[in-house]
């Protein structure tokens, strides 16, 4: 084999005549372009250190400051040490290479003194979420100059880790305010006899215990970056026992109405490199940071460390994350085969066609998968403990060490799919959601749910991603992908014949086949797995449709808010589906914090309530509607504008919970508000890219979005992305075991509700368009 050949660099062999030494001079040569390559990584991730640390400041600002410093000493002849040596020596005048050393130490420090004075200046402002409560295209006077603010202290040519330092803190919301709004919010859907009892337990707890552990929030928030995100990513991620797949992991499909190639080893090369393009811009911390308002207010950029290289290792009580600081090749399984293929040769990434070179190697490789290796992967498609035990006991020495090294190590996973998917258009019902299901658990046992992303190619040319959620949310993986979708035909493109662009490498060694050796005890584990897995997947109703009767273009023209207009519509679908309203979950982001993740915003309010039941009321005249939506999207609005500026419910109501769990003290407030299930779980899956992408000539080529699993056994999982002016796509989740949902028909609703509130306004959809 030629990987083999490969990997030797030197052969010997003792002789009557002494040691016959052989070098290969091609193995050493590789060896040498791969430590060069590693110490130019090395290099450049010190100097983006450097750069990110002292931000806003800069090295030719440095030389500004002291050479600025050092010629007005000498302009007004004073000391540059400012007697600093003088002192030292006992002298009064110092010589000319101590003034030289005393003036740039001196400038130094005045140099990290307005780097200091810059970077706390800027956190101040960004403090400051006034400006979200402007109404949409008027900006006061006092907004401009707070802009203007932040740009002057924002520098110049920020990396993506540039703000980290300078964004503010998560604050923790008076528990009184807390209490408050979940109040507001459970309002609608409890009776009075229900209400009263719940008040009451809130006052309890706002009176006796909830001070006590605001106390030891606040110790925490004062000291840790981030008073909620490492116990949210511990205790409802990596402290799971159930199954990761579906109830976690999350999908994004490819292009809706485009088919680049039909040849999947090429759309691989394309796509795996794409990939590793962005990993290495990431590497050098060459990717934007992620802005707000007109790109003046920095997102926090701390979830991209993770992004590869990484894998979540199973534990008997909870998981962790490994992250690797490097990862030179990638894991792919076809077939029941699992390969480790390396990503760079010559001391440079492969090219496309050359990583398409590889995948055919391994659609060509004829093998059979070895005993227990087919359905290996269902062990992460399982519950979490029998997988824990068996990594202990079966894969942690030997070759099956080795190989599952290979797999967690590596820089993602790919999946080169032996089946068919895609949307067709004479049949887009099924073929979207046969699409859905294959991303959202396929198989069972043919992606590797713990890594941090797999790429999955079909047969046929489709691809898509599955991502595993602890280390990260959606956002991030998504900016990802709108990186590969612009690449892959626009950038990379493809031959006449489907193939990658470029010629095969005739030397490139090819693609190393994992060994395994699974006695007959883990292959009862893995099957176990196998079954739970497959009970699971099998009882997911999933559906995705593109909505296209009209978007967020038309919206606009009614002045409502986009993402409210879709939540009223949610609500209004919801209750015509079941006849009853539900805790609703939509998720808010909440990075213009330090370490920020998420927040939930609890759509379901009292005036989106009373819009919904004027709605199946006919005797409500229209005006009367129109005045009541208005009060419901701005309801909804500033419970999103409280949730991403740190005042939101449940975050702060869950870390309270877990203070109080580590003081051993029993509240029954918080037990009840964190016990009540999210039947309607919602998610709008953000285009962050939109200039990567020209709808207005192209207007096929738009991403699906992607999807995620119900949260509630009774309840739906609805995710939407907004594209472009007049496309909006919908992704629905529910179980086939209860008999209350069913996702095609609350598909259905979700359609009619949008049209019945788009009717409201008496628009002219054709003459607008």
């Amino acid at each position: 084999m030629a990987e083999a050949h490969q990997a030797v660099a030197f052969q010997f062999t003792v002789t009557p005549d002494g040691i016959d030494l052989q070098l290969c001079h091609e193995a050493l040569r590789q060896i040498y372009l791969s430590g060069l390559h590693s110490w130019k990584k090395r290099f450049i991730r010190f100097k983006n250190g450097v750069m990110t640390g002292v931000y806003p400041g800069s090295p030719p600002g440095f030389m500004v400051v002291v050479v600025s410093y050092m010629s007005y000493n000498k302009y007004h002849k004073l000391d540059p040490s400012l007697g600093m040596f003088a002192k030292l020596n006992g002298k009064i005048y110092t010589s000319y290479s101590q003034k030289i050393v005393g003036g740039v130490l001196v400038g130094t420090g005045l140099w990290i003194t307005i780097i200091f004075i810059m970077r706390n200046a800027l956190k101040c402002l960004l403090s400051w979420h006034g400006w979200m409560y402007s109404r949409h295209g008027s900006v006061s006077l006092g907004t401009r100059l707070w802009m203007l603010l932040v740009k002057v202290f924002s520098g110049r040519k920020p990396m993506l880790y540039s703000f980290q330092n300078s964004l503010p803190r998560l604050p923790v919301p008076p528990v009184k305010d807390t209490c408050r709004r979940y109040l507001e919010s459970a309002r609608p859907l409890m009776d009075d006899e229900q209400f009263e009892r719940m008040k009451g337990l809130a006052k309890d707890f706002e009176k006796n215990l909830g001070p006590r552990l605001q106390w030891y929030l606040k110790l925490k928030s004062w000291w840790a970056s981030n008073y909620v995100s490492d116990w949210w990513e511990e205790y409802i991620y990596l402290r799971g026992r159930g199954p990761i797949m579906v109830n976690s992991n999350y999908y994004a499909m490819d292009f809706l109405y485009v088919f680049p190639t039909s040849i999947q080893a090429a759309r691989a090369g394309n796509a795996i490199h794409a990939i590793m393009l962005y990993r290495r811009k990431l590497d050098r911390a060459q990717i934007k940071p992620i802005y707000l308002l007109a790109n003046k207010v920095p997102l926090c950029s701390a979830q991209w460390e993770r992004m590869f290289n990484t894998t979540r290792i199973p534990g008997l009580e909870t998981d962790t994350i490994q992250h690797m600081n490097e990862s030179k090749h990638i894991a792919v399984y076809h077939k029941g085969r699992f390969f480790k293929v390396w990503m760079f040769y010559d001391g440079r990434l492969l090219l496309p066609r050359e990583i398409e070179q590889q995948m055919e190697r391994i659609l060509a490789d004829k093998s059979e998968p070895m005993p227990g290796e087919e359905a290996l992967a269902a062990l992460t498609a399982g519950d979490r403990t029998p997988w824990a035990k068996a990594r202990d006991a079966y894969f942690s020495r030997g070759k099956n060490k080795q190989s599952l090294d290979a797999i967690e190590k590596a820089a993602f996973f790919v999946t080169l799919d032996d089946t068919e998917q895609r949307f067709v258009e004479k049949n887009p019902i099924k073929s979207l959601d046969s699409f859905a299901k294959s991303l959202l658990h396929g198989k069972c046992y043919d992606r590797w749910f713990d890594k941090s992303f797999n790429l999955i190619v079909f047969k046929n040319g489709t691809m898509g991603l599955n991502a595993e959620h602890s280390w990260a949310d959606a956002p991030i993986i998504g900016h990802l992908w709108e990186h590969v979708l612009s690449m892959d035909p626009f950038k990379l493109g493809y031959t006449e014949e489907g193939h990658c662009c470029g010629e095969p490498h005739p030397n490139l060694p090819g693609p190393q086949r994992l060994q395994w050796d699974i006695p007959a005890e883990c292959q009862d584990v893995i099957q176990s797995s196998l079954t739970i897995a497959r009970t699971l997947a099998d009882d997911v109703d999933c559906h995705s449709f593109p909505f296209n009767d009209f978007g967020k273009g038309l919206i606009k023209k009614c002045r409502t808010s986009p993402d409210a207009f879709i939540q009223i519509a949610l609500q209004l679908a919801h209750y015509r589906d079941k006849g009853k309203f539900c805790l609703t979950y939509e998720a808010s982001m909440t990075r213009l914090f330090r370490e920020g993740r998420t927040e939930t915003v609890r759509s379901c309010t009292m005036e989106t309530c009373t819009f919904v039941r004027s709605m199946i009321r006919d005797e409500t005249v229209r005006e009367e509607r129109l005045k009541l939506l208005k009060e419901a999207a701005e309801k909804h609005q500033n419970m999103y504008r409280l949730a991403m500026t740190g005042k939101g419910i449940d975050r702060h109501l869950f870390c309270l919970y877990v203070v109080s769990k580590y003081l051993g003290e029993d509240s029954p407030f918080l037990k009840e508000v964190l016990s009540e299930p999210w039947r309607l779980s919602t998610s709008q899956t953000p285009l962050q890219q939109v200039e990567l992408f020209d709808l207005v000539r192209h207007p096929e080529y738009v991403s699906s979005g992607g999807g995620f699993g119900p949260v509630a056994d009774d309840g739906y999982g609805v995710s939407y992305i907004i594209v472009g002016e007049n496309l909006i796509n919908f992704h629905i989740s529910s179980k086939h075991s209860s008999p209350e949902t069913d996702s095609h028909r609350f598909g259905g609703n979700i359609r009619q509700a949008m049209l019945d509130i788009l009717d409201l306004f008496q628009l002219d959809k054709k003459a607008i368009k």
